[in-house]
């Protein structure tokens, strides 16, 4: 009798436990949807507001960067910047946090907090081509147009596909007063993207 009780008692604690995993994780399950779709809705706020159970002390990564992309959609760039930089706290490896940090410095021109972060990223993943990108843009800003040419011309030949570090590199030419470099640059814009507006106006002016 006493055994049998026992069984029936282990196996309907069993049943709880099942039944209360399925239900967190369903929970959890609904929430991520909810974001995402409120998010698809342009509703960053909502979006970032359902995130907010998992992200309490911190406990949850991947809704911290999350919250923290939200934040930088909303135009919010300082609460951005402090979500992704408890971000990195959390995970100092993580590329994704340094990365994300970025686009709300970026937003605000913060030039030199761009390089560092992006340095960082390219210490751990020397041709990582976000952070080149994003390095690239830094470069524009603070006018340091050799530095650009130079940057632009070698991301260039590491990534011959991409359009974009040949706009950098016709741009700091154009800067630089050698119009004749920037019309070959913006050809090979074209090359990949026919339809470049900037490209294409700029050859037009400079036949």
């Amino acid at each position: 009798m006493y055994h049998n009780v026992k069984k029936i008692s282990s196996l309907l604690f069993s049943a709880i436990l099942l039944l209360l995993i399925s239900s967190s994780a369903h929970s959890n399950e609904t929430v991520w949807t909810q974001s995402l779709k409120l998010e698809a809705q342009k509703n960053y706020e909502q979006a970032a507001v359902v995130l907010t159970p998992l992200i309490e002390n911190n406990s949850d990564e991947y809704a911290l960067l999350r919250s923290a992309y939200l934040s930088y959609m909303q135009g919010e760039f300082n609460d951005s910047i402090s979500q992704y930089l408890e971000a990195i706290d959390l995970n100092p490896k993580s590329i994704d946090a340094r990365l994300g940090v970025t686009l709300p410095l970026i937003a605000q021109r913060r030039w030199r907090q761009v390089k560092r972060y992006t340095y960082e990223v390219l210490r751990q993943s020397h041709w990582n081509y976000t952070a080149h990108i994003r390095l690239l843009i830094a470069e524009e800003g603070m006018r340091n147009w050799k530095d650009l040419a130079s940057h632009a011309k070698q991301i260039a030949e590491i990534y011959p596909s991409d359009a974009t570090a040949l706009v950098y590199l016709a741009r700091a030419n154009i800067w630089l007063s050698n119009t004749r470099a920037a019309i070959n640059a913006y050809k090979e814009v074209l090359k990949r993207s026919p339809a470049h507006i900037e490209a294409r106006q700029f050859i037009a002016v400079n036949k």
